[in-house]
This record gives C-alpha cells, structure tokens and sequence, in this order.
C-alpha cells in the first residue's frame, strides 16, 4: 500500500473522512460517520458523544444499586470455612497481580495487548481504510462492527466461560485477534475487512468479560476491588500504548508493518496465557448420590 501523502490526508481530514478517529469511543463510529457526512465534522458527531457520557452518568445515578454488601457477605462465608488472613498492603497487592502471581500476570498482559488492538483500530484502521479508497460511511461500518460485536457477544462469552474455564477462552480469543489483524492486513476490500473486523469482535468477546472474571476468582473479596484497579492499570495501558506504538511504527515503517507486528504481539499474549495461567474457574464439590444419602439416613437411630 502507498504512503498516504500530506495533501491525501488534509483533502480526508477537511472531507469529514477522519470522523472515526475523532469520535469518544469506535461504538459510535458509524453515527458519527452519518453526522459527518451528512452535516459537517463538528460539532454534531461531538454532540452525540455528550449525550451518550450524560445517559452513562444518568444511569449510574439512579440505575446502579451498591454492590458492596455481597462482597461483605462472600468474605463472611469464607471466614467461615478459613482462618482469617491478614490483608496485604496497597504495595504487596500491585506486586502480587503485577508479576508475583503467575496466572495474574498472563491475565494483565493479556489485557494490555487486548487494548493494545482498541489502540490501534481507532489509531490507524481508518488511515488504512481511508488509503484503499473507502468513503466514510464504509469506514464507519467497519469500525462499528468490531466493538458491536464485542459488545453483543460478551453476553454468551460470560457464561461460557462460567461452564467450560477461563484459560481456554483467553488463549483462544487472543488468537482470534491476531488471525483477524492478519486477515486485514492480507485482503483488500470491504467485505474482507468486514469479515476480520467482526473477528476481531468475536475474539475481544471472548477475552474482555473472561479476564475481569479470572481476576475475581483468584482474589479474595475483602481486598479484590484493589486487585482489579491494579489489573485495569495494566489493562487501560494498552489504550495509550496502542496508540503511540501503532503511531511510532507507522512513521517508521509503514502501516501494514504496524498491523502485522501488533498481530504478533497479540499471537505471543495468547501463547504466554495457555503457558503461564492456570485454569482458575472454581469447581463445584460433586454432591453425594441420593441413594447413599438415603441410605445413611435410613442407617441413623
């Protein structure tokens, strides 16, 4: 593919063509791309992004219940069946999720370069689009779709993994990713690229809700909301980190350089969680059968 030139790139920007960069988030990719075209650049797909944070605020308000009661009552339960255990220090926490514990470390790598391919959709897929000749309404649709996907098929992924594990959809999904950043970068065309960004949907489904749960089965409830914020850390890293890699890489090779060795990288996270994570799903303890159950009570004086 050429290099896009600095007059292709200012004609794109000055068309509206840039609207899947400039939006709040790629779900609102193909509205903002209607807006764009449809009435100009700005304000109006901004004012859909302030209207979609205020109906967020809204519903944290006055939608959202407190959940910490649950956590209390879980921890109960479990002092009940343990000794209780000291609660590490804010510091001990970070080095536990960060490197300490092996599983836990597969689980933040694995969400940083999960970002790390947010980073570079909204990052360089619409140069890369823009470049092969797609007006914006097409580009706004192939950046739709890979968070529409995600988004809809995270509520079959969760409960998946709460029947078959964690690990195996973890690994999975990150390579998921990496064959769909490679389909990409393979093909030409819009429906090609539409079949890798649904794809990458399917494979970021598979991992974004099976990680947070894999993070909750390993950490005790009385210090596990620090334990997220410490694997969000590392998670919402890749965001910016995709960014500036995808950017920095581009300049110095070429954009399909930069798809491919994010792919790799995506490749390696999921070879490193099958490697290091250990399958952490809580298994139910088997119930005695009915007939011993019967049997033992008819035994009883």
């Amino acid at each position: 593919m050429e290099r896009i030139s600095v007059d292709t790139l200012r004609t794109w920007l000055e068309s509206g063509q840039a609207v899947t960069i400039l939006n709040v988030r790629p779900t609102a990719a193909l509205a903002a791309s209607y807006l764009a075209t449809a009435y100009a650049l700005r304000p109006q797909p901004f004012l859909l992004g302030t209207l979609l944070a205020l109906c967020g605020l809204l519903l944290s308000l006055f939608g959202a219940r407190e959940s910490q009661g649950h956590a209390r009552q879980e921890a109960r339960q479990l002092q009940a069946q343990a000794p209780e255990q000291p609660a590490p220090s804010f510091w001990q926490i970070v080095a536990h999720v960060s490197w300490r514990d092996r599983t836990l470390l597969a689980i933040s790598q694995a969400g940083l370069i999960n970002n790390l391919n947010d980073g570079l959709s909204w990052g360089l897929f619409p140069l890369y689009f823009a470049a092969a000749g797609l007006d914006a309404v097409h580009i706004g649709w192939l950046v739709a779709i890979y968070p529409a996907v995600w988004g809809a098929g995270q509520l079959l992924t969760g409960a998946i993994s709460d029947r078959l594990g964690r690990k195996g959809m973890i690994s999975a999904g990150m390579w998921v990713q990496a064959s769909s950043l490679a389909l990409m970068l393979l093909t030409q065309g819009f429906w090609p690229w539409l079949l890798g960004a649904i794809l990458l949907g399917s494979g970021t489904a598979l991992v974004y809700p099976t990680l947070l749960a894999a993070v909750s089965d390993v950490t005790p409830p009385d210090w596990r909301a620090s334990a997220v914020g410490v694997y969000r850390l590392w998670r919402d890293s890749g965001y910016a980190l995709g960014g500036l890699l995808a950017g920095v890489l581009a300049d110095l090779l070429s954009i399909p350089w930069a798809i491919g060795l994010v792919a790799l990288l995506t490749f390696l996270s999921g070879c490193l969680a099958a490697l290091l994570m250990r399958e952490t799903l809580p298994r139910p303890q088997p119930s005695p059968p009915a007939s011993s159950s019967a049997s033992i009570a008819s035994s009883r004086p």
